[in-house]
């Protein structure tokens, strides 16, 4: 019998297969809660540039994960997961945190709003800042996040100097903020969203918000208090 797939089902087994390596789910998994440039993956997993370089293109030519360049060093690209290509793929229970810090530039808009949508998802302390802090909240973020039924009336710039404790994970969550810290603050993820305050727009705004929405939805799951985890 001569059966014809489904163009669905034919992408969903190429992502099967995609998936269907260790090496590849390793990088999947790396992935999942935070992006990270090729060197990095390589490095973390002990991957030789052609081998990973494969990987790469077969996640790539699956729909898994696509790059971006860098804002701050635009020699640099980053790998980050298409989440809708992996709907239903969320990891539970992987890491633990006290508290959770999001740190972008300016601490004006992507860290704001991460840590008012986090605030709305977990019970584990959050909080913000800056590698060089504005001196106010951008309007546009306060708007876009006052439509969503989040308030930053309250929210106020600070510099990472003045906010980070050694037991935070952090969130980096613009590519400048990731490279500048570099050693710092160790336990770190990453989210290379552009920034919004580039554009300028309410649909800049809009495209992060929901961006970090999203990762929200997939982290906040992940992260475990480790006292409330002993009890459990």
């Amino acid at each position: 019998m001569n059966v014809e797939w489904s163009t669905s089902v034919r992408s969903r087994a190429q992502v099967h297969a995609a998936l269907g390596e260790p090496a590849r789910l390793a990088i999947v998994d790396r992935l999942l809660l935070g992006d990270a440039s090729p060197s990095e993956i390589g490095s973390e997993l002990g991957l030789p540039s052609n081998l990973l370089s494969h990987h790469l293109k077969l996640l790539e030519q699956a729909g898994v994960l696509e790059r971006s360049r860098s804002e701050g060093d635009h020699r640099r690209t980053y790998l980050r997961l298409r989440p809708q290509t992996l709907a239903g793929l969320v990891p539970a229970g992987l890491r633990t945190a006290h508290r959770v810090v999001f740190v972008c530039t300016h601490n004006s808009a992507r860290s704001q709003l991460a840590a008012a949508l986090w605030a709305g998802r977990s019970q584990i302390p959050t909080a913000s800042a800056g590698t060089h802090p504005a001196g106010r909240v951008h309007p546009l973020a306060a708007a876009v996040a006052h439509e969503r039924g989040l308030s930053l009336a309250r929210a106020r710039t600070a510099h990472v100097d003045d906010v980070l404790q050694h037991d935070d994970l952090v969130v980096a969550v613009c590519d400048n903020a990731h490279e500048e810290l570099g050693g710092q603050a160790e336990d770190r993820l990453h989210w290379s969203i552009p920034d919004p305050a580039r554009v300028g727009t309410d649909k800049a705004f809009e495209r992060a918000f929901l961006d970090i929405a999203n990762r929200i939805d997939r982290l906040a799951p992940a992260i475990h208090h480790p006292e409330r985890e002993a009890d459990d």
